[in-house]
């Protein structure tokens, strides 16, 4: 835990930028390792761009079980220690890493199986869709390590450490620019491996990750008291991590279905436009980035404070952490307004996939400040052991919404790719409004449960 602050007595202005600022330099430096893989894929071709763009959608459904379970983990173990239930804390980390491993070997199987059926969902075929499979199958072979480092990023965070993923992420970006052209040209003994070398040089960085946290942990002594018969599943802990972290990954869920939704659709118009969104994307990540430090700020917190019985702290987090991404995300705002075209421009020279991609980007921009609010609200439910409403607002922005704001905008006015993007505004614009209310009106209960009592 950060030495010298707790979570229920410090300024929570100090306490979220202990958490945030780290949590976000390390974000920015995991985007921009995947700003240098879509760099090197569109050194080999417009084809190989866009297949990568068709893979990051399905493996984000296989991974949304790992990302949900870490969230799940997160508030579980910040509530424990709130309470002061330290035994119960590393009970519940033993039992996450035993889960991890027994869901990556699960879903590595069902990808390896579904992957290729996915893609021609969306429209590979040929060349286009052999490139996908090749980088999609190394990717899943290293799920395990995916997984496993989410859960020891959550054992982390939930005592306040956001430092030592942040160190990994920026190292990991250093090896990466490095290892993807060595792997995808070849040489110094290494044969020359095209895609599948930018797929082979994030699965070494992952299982560097996984070997790093370990260490640490142990250094922290996380897992002081651990025994071997610790990490034997436990019904009632599995219970627990399921309840609070499947929610967390259907959320995650909807997510990719809603990429997968917007691949689909964009797949209409042309592998172009697929590489376009998935250009435009990683750049809206960037811009968004210095925010999502925020998000596990308002985790921690509201599970920290929430264990020990203040909810107060709960709300003066959520407003505070809302008002910092709001000043934030205007920056991001004015940069990719104005740049749109040479930040697209800086990873193709095709034409047409800027033009639809900086399309993208100035829609884009309008809906950057709904994702402050909704992000921030759910982190905050979650603290607050409320996950549920993370998947009904999921599904609602991701395609409940946007399915028939798609195909009416989309194809039946005949708007092209800007109805899809115009789709998205509202979905998330919608999402966001009733979000904000619906937290306020849940840490108001909180805080006045006497009032609550008389309706």
């Amino acid at each position: 835990m950060l030495k010298s602050l707790d979570f229920t007595s410090s300024h929570i202005p100090t306490l979220i930028r202990k958490l945030a600022v780290p949590a976000s330099v390390g974000f920015i430096f995991n985007t921009l390792f995947n700003v240098v893989d879509t760099y090197w894929g569109g050194k080999i071709s417009t084809s190989a761009l866009a297949a990568m763009g068709l893979t990051f959608p399905v493996f984000f459904i296989i991974l949304s079980m790992g990302i949900g379970m870490g969230t799940g983990t997160t508030a579980l173990i910040s509530q424990s220690l709130g309470a002061g239930r330290n035994d119960e804390a590393e009970k519940y980390g033993f039992q996450a890493i035993s889960f991890s491993v027994i869901n990556s070997v699960f879903l590595t199987i069902i990808g390896l199986a579904m992957a290729p059926s996915l893609f021609l969902i969306l429209g590979a075929t040929k060349e286009y869709l052999d490139i996908a499979i090749q980088y999609m199958n190394i990717i899943l072979y290293g799920t395990i390590f995916f997984l496993i480092n989410s859960i020891l990023n959550s054992l982390l965070t939930a005592r306040g450490d956001t430092k030592t993923y942040r160190n990994y992420l920026i190292i990991g970006f250093f090896l990466n620019v490095i290892l993807d052209p060595w792997f995808m040209y070849g040489g110094l003994g290494f044969p020359a491996l095209g895609i599948r070398g930018i797929a082979l040089s994030t699965i070494i960085i992952q299982i560097f990750g996984t070997i790093y946290m370990i260490t640490i942990t142990r250094k922290r002594k996380i897992f002081e008291h651990s025994q071997l018969r610790d990490f034997v599943p436990n019904r009632k802990y599995f219970t627990d991590l399921l309840g609070q972290g499947f929610p967390a990954s259907l959320n995650m869920l909807t997510v990719a279905i809603g990429i997968f939704i917007i691949t689909y659709f964009a797949s209409q118009f042309g592998k172009e436009a697929v590489a376009a969104y998935g250009i435009a994307t990683r750049i809206e990540q960037i811009a968004l980035l210095p925010t999502i430090g925020l998000n596990i700020a308002a985790l921690t917190l509201a599970g920290q404070n929430m264990g020990a019985g203040l909810p107060e702290r709960v709300f003066e987090s959520w407003k505070l952490n809302i008002r910092y991404g709001l000043m934030i995300i205007s920056i991001g705002v004015a940069g990719v307004a104005v740049f749109a075209h040479e930040l697209i421009n800086a990873f193709t020279a095709d034409l047409k996939v800027i033009e639809i991609g900086a399309e993208y980007l100035h829609i884009a921009v309008l809906f950057f400040f709904a994702y402050v609010f909704l992000n921030i609200s759910v982190s905050t439910l979650q603290g607050m052991k409320k996950p549920l409403y993370a998947i009904f607002v999921g599904a609602y922005r991701q395609f409940l919404l946007p399915l028939p704001l798609f195909l009416f905008l989309a194809l039946y006015l005949q708007w092209g790719t800007k109805g899809i993007w115009w789709g998205i505004f509202f979905a998330n614009w919608s999402a966001a409004i009733f979000t904000f209310f619906y937290t306020k009106h849940q840490i108001m209960k909180l805080l006045h449960p006497k009032d609550n009592s008389m309706l």
